[in-house]
């Protein structure tokens, strides 16, 4: 009897790994070049080594295949970067039905977000509609909670420099200033609701890049086990669904448009959520995932702008204080006068060139069953998984006039050189030459937003503070694989301007 049973156990795992195989099957590149080796085993050593050096790694591909494509090795697949504009250029062209977005499967979505991020992603038309249009019936709103911010988690004294954690104080401003648009007063403020939506922003890229180290057929197994999503929501309901179901019960009573309804996320979500969208356990599901994506990349942007500041305040700072006063006093505080701080505009946009969020981006999978073909022939099946080469295309010579150095107004000088009311050089304006906010259709779509937050933010730390490093050189940035972060330990010293406080 144990025979048969053991007979029948070795067959059913020999059928479910046929199975697995057949549904996972990875798609054949033998004719791409790989960058580190490519046999079964030696090929997981080779992603050992692209987790530990990304950037240099794809930077070895890119200085020997700039014109075409290579491949690197992750743990769950191989990925082909892609080096030449060209390539980046007809990836922005392509059709979603042959190149779909992989901001999913680089999220590890399913587990970290949840499925709907993918399956229904009506948030980035809520997005790039109406929350983009609230900017400037928001500035007010979103200018005071920075401000409020900035004095609430940093507390100094007249001519006295203090060690501030950078990267931490920062995702607590940011936290509050997103939130002010997303929920409004007093739950952006509320500390355990700002706390929750920093550590489940951090948590999920955390969460994501565990996931993503096991093959795909171990991930509905490991992720679970990994996410903190179940135990996020349960918090973040406590907070949310009050509100949202009062928000439900006035549009029931009174109709979409009732009089006083809040210029906020919540309403926005529900002008275009349906079906199950609408009920209070999805809608807080949404929120927290807006909150991903406005605090985690924000965050890492602007610590590492600061560090610039606090590295070169002797070459910046005036400048741009000067250039960001005469805007207030022309505009005000107003969406307008960020409009006319070009140098602050370069300073930040340097900063996101020089530093990234990733050694790759402009993420893609292949979806077509007949594959994707470049213009120069290349031929990739379906399956695959590309992208653009960021880092190394940012530090690119030909891209840049002296790339490994930060240039702030690197920018700002380009635009006086064709057109200073130009878009084609601002911070939210990609290009295929710089690729932080993505490319095309599928560019960030609360790049805006984030802009301005941003801005703001540097314009207070401007006009109130002198800032300098805690150390001789500049925190440096820390590598996960292929995702950039500003330094977790790093500490600017700041001391209050009492001349120009606001």
């Amino acid at each position: 009897m144990d025979i048969y049973v053991s007979s029948a156990l070795t067959g059913l795992v020999v059928l479910l790994s046929a199975y697995l195989w057949a549904q996972y099957k990875p798609p054949n590149l033998s004719s791409i070049p790989a960058i580190r080796p490519t046999g079964l085993l030696f090929s997981y050593r080779g992603a050992y080594d692209y987790l530990q050096n990304a950037p240099k790694v794809v930077q070895q591909g890119y200085n020997k295949y700039k014109s075409s494509v290579f491949r690197v090795p992750y743990y769950d697949k191989w990925v082909v970067v892609v080096s030449s504009q060209q390539m980046v250029h007809e990836l922005r062209t392509s059709r979603d039905q042959t190149l779909s977005p992989a901001f999913g499967a680089m999220f590890a979505a399913d587990w970290t977000l949840g499925p709907t991020f993918v399956t229904n992603d009506y948030h980035v038309k809520v997005i790039q509609s109406a929350m983009t249009r609230s900017i400037t019936a928001r500035f007010a709103d979103i200018k005071d909670e920075i401000f409020c911010a900035f004095q609430d988690e940093v507390k100094i004294s007249e001519d006295e420099w203090v060690a501030v954690p950078a990267l931490s104080t920062v995702l607590k401003v940011i936290s509050r200033a997103s939130n002010r648009l997303f929920v409004g007063l007093p739950l952006c403020r509320n500390p355990d609701y700002t706390k929750l939506t920093v550590e489940f922003a951090v948590d999920a890229m955390q969460s994501a890049n565990v996931i993503n180290l096991f093959p795909h057929f171990m991930k509905p197994i490991i992720g679970p086990w990994v996410s903190n999503l179940a135990r996020d929501m349960r918090r973040a309901k406590k907070h949310l669904v009050p509100i949202i179901e009062e928000r439900l019960r006035l549009e029931e009573q009174h109709g979409p448009n009732w009089a006083d309804r809040p210029n906020d996320l919540i309403s926005w979500l529900l002008e275009h959520a349906e079906g199950d969208e609408r009920t209070p356990h999805n809608l807080t599901q949404r929120t927290l995932m807006i909150n991903f994506l406005a605090i985690h990349t924000t965050a890492n942007s602007f610590t590492q702008a600061l560090f610039h500041l606090a590295h070169e305040p002797e070459k910046y700072a005036a400048p741009l204080r000067e250039e960001l006063l005469a805007a207030v006093e022309e505009e005000g505080w107003t969406k307008n006068a960020m409009g006319k701080c070009v140098k602050i505009d370069s300073f930040l946009r340097e900063s996101q060139r020089f530093n990234g969020a990733s050694a790759v981006n402009v993420n893609r999978l292949v979806v077509n069953p007949s594959g994707f073909t470049f213009s120069d022939g290349t031929h990739l099946p379906k399956g695959t998984f590309l992208s653009a080469a960021t880092h190394a295309m940012h530090h690119d010579a030909d891209n840049y006039e002296n790339p490994d150095v930060f240039d702030g107004f690197r920018f700002a000088k380009m635009r006086g050189e064709e057109d200073a009311s130009s878009i084609k050089y601002q911070m939210a304006a990609p290009d295929t030459k710089y690729l932080s906010f993505g490319l095309g259709r599928h560019a960030c779509p609360g790049r805006f937003f984030a802009v301005n937050e941003l801005k703001l933010m540097l314009a207070y730390i401007l006009l109130n503070y002198d800032v300098k490093l805690e150390g001789p050189t500049r925190p440096p940035t820390e590598w996960f694989g292929t995702a950039a972060a500003a330094s977790r330990h790093g500490k600017v010293l700041i001391r209050k301007r009492a001349d120009l406080e606001l």
